[in-house]
C-alpha cells in the first residue's frame, strides 16, 4: 500500500517537472533588435532578412550552415545553424532564428523562413496589340 502512494507521489513530482519545463520554454521572445539579442544570454527569436551581398557557407564536413541576418535597424549579425540549409531559404523575405548569442554569433537551433506568400497582389502589365 506504501509503495503506491510513493510511485503516485512520482508520477505527480515528474508531471510537475515536465509542465514547468514547457512552461519557461514558451516564454521565448521573439526580439527584431539584434542589440538586445546580443545583449542576452537567453533563448530568443531573432528575426530579420539574410544579408544576401555577404552569402551563405555551407560545410558539409562539420554539417553546419551560416549566414549574416540583419534587423529592421540594419545592425547585422553571423548565424551558425547546426544542419542543412533550408529549402527555401534563398526566396526568402524573412528569417526567424531560434537560439542565443554567444562568443561572437548567434547559435541557431532552428530556422524559420517567411517566403513571398503567391497570394499577395502582384502587378500585372498588359500589352496593348
Amino acid at each position: 500500500m506504501k509503495n503506491k502512494y510513493i510511485f503516485g507521489g512520482f508520477i505527480i513530482v515528474l508531471f510537475l517537472g515536465i509542465m514547468a519545463y514547457l512552461f519557461t520554454q514558451s516564454n521565448i521572445k521573439y526580439e527584431s533588435n539584434f542589440a538586445n539579442v546580443k545583449g542576452t544570454d537567453k533563448i530568443v527569436k531573432a528575426t530579420g532578412s539574410w544579408v544576401k551581398e555577404k552569402n551563405y557557407d555551407m560545410n558539409r564536413e562539420q554539417n553546419t550552415f551560416s549566414f549574416f541576418m540583419k534587423d529592421e535597424t540594419g545592425n547585422e549579425m553571423k548565424v551558425i545553424y547546426e544542419g542543412a540549409m533550408p529549402n527555401n531559404f534563398e526566396s526568402a523575405t524573412s528569417v526567424v532564428v531560434t537560439g542565443s548569442y554567444r562568443n561572437g554569433y548567434f547559435h541557431a537551433k532552428d530556422i524559420l523562413t517567411k517566403c513571398p506568400s503567391k497570394y499577395e497582389q502582384k502587378t500585372v502589365q498588359s500589352s496593348s496589340m
